[in-house]
């Protein structure tokens, strides 16, 4: 739970990045953002576990028709391994379970990383927010109950340690830092690193530094600051359009059909932001050589 005020007004619709920080859940963000922007259309384009810190991006009012195009996007992370540890939640909230320890050399190790860029196959964390039959694995997992989750194929499209490796008691601790597409679990990482090795692994700290073209993330205390003197600012819909998506800029009378529901001539690829001047006005799909709407955003 985090305590904020309520804003003096409502916030104006839009994406709004946050630095979400740890020992909370993204939903408690939502939960203080609604009442920051004055609203409760809320919502965020991917959720980050109550350990983790950082890019959590969040959408505000009609903001909320844009999270769908921008869960899929790529994101890169800071994070710490820890090798020769099992933890029941693949990270440092969770119970040891066995401490095999680890005998592997720096080259080793580094080669067990390289193992794993490209597209990979990855069993997600029990403790993830994976859903089975709706209700989320670490829900099940906390209960008690089985939890039984299929491989999936990610995209990890860098993995290298970024600090020297401290070795101590049998474990290796050491920095890494990763590219990889949405869905991709890097407690998995951690996890798949040991076992590359013969041994096991978690992580001890997780960051999220970017998602897609979003990395500049704002403190909850900064927005209660705000809150008091103004609206909650907000990214405009077009700006917000204009970096996650390719976009064009239409004409008047390309806009009056798109909100009649028509297709209009125009060679892109879609999804595609169609915009004129400051205004979003839709999310346009393809139909033939043309261009229709998919989302129409209000004037």
């Amino acid at each position: 739970m985090i305590e904020t005020p309520r804003g003096i007004s409502p916030a104006a619709s839009g994406i709004l990045v946050v630095d979400k920080p740890a020992a909370v859940t993204s939903h408690d963000v939502v939960a203080a953002v609604r009442r920051l922007a004055c609203t409760k259309k809320v919502g965020h384009a991917g959720t980050l576990d109550p350990a983790a810190t950082g890019v959590l991006v969040l959408g505000i009012g009609a903001g909320t028709k844009l999270l769908t195009y921008l869960s899929g996007a790529d994101k890169d992370y800071v994070s710490r391994f820890r090798l020769g540890q099992e933890t029941d939640t693949e990270d440092a909230e969770g119970r040891i379970v066995s401490t095999p320890g680890i005998d592997a050399s720096d080259d080793e190790i580094d080669a067990a990383l390289a193992s794993l860029t490209g597209t990979i196959s990855q069993v997600p964390s029990a403790y993830s927010a994976k859903k089975i039959d709706g209700k989320r694995a670490y829900d099940l997992a906390r209960a008690g109950e089985k939890v039984d989750l299929k491989a999936v194929e990610v995209t990890v499209s860098r993995l290298v340690r970024t600090s020297p490796i401290v070795r101590r008691d049998g474990l290796a601790d050491f920095d890494v830092e990763v590219t990889c597409s949405s869905g991709t679990y890097v407690r998995a990482l951690a996890r798949q690193t040991g076992q590359a090795l013969g041994s096991i692994g978690h992580i001890t700290a997780l960051r999220r530094t970017r998602v897609g073209a979003f990395t500049e993330a704002r403190s909850v205390a900064d927005m209660v600051e705000q809150v008091g003197h103004e609206p909650l600012s907000v990214i405009p819909l077009a700006e917000a359009a204009r970096r996650a998506l390719p976009w064009a800029e239409i004409t008047d009378s390309q806009e009056q059909a798109l909100r009649y529901g028509q297709f209009i001539d125009l060679d892109a690829s879609t999804p595609v932001a169609l915009v004129r001047g400051d205004t979003l006005v839709a999310i346009g799909k393809k139909r033939g050589s043309q261009i229709g709407p998919a989302v129409v955003f209000a004037h």
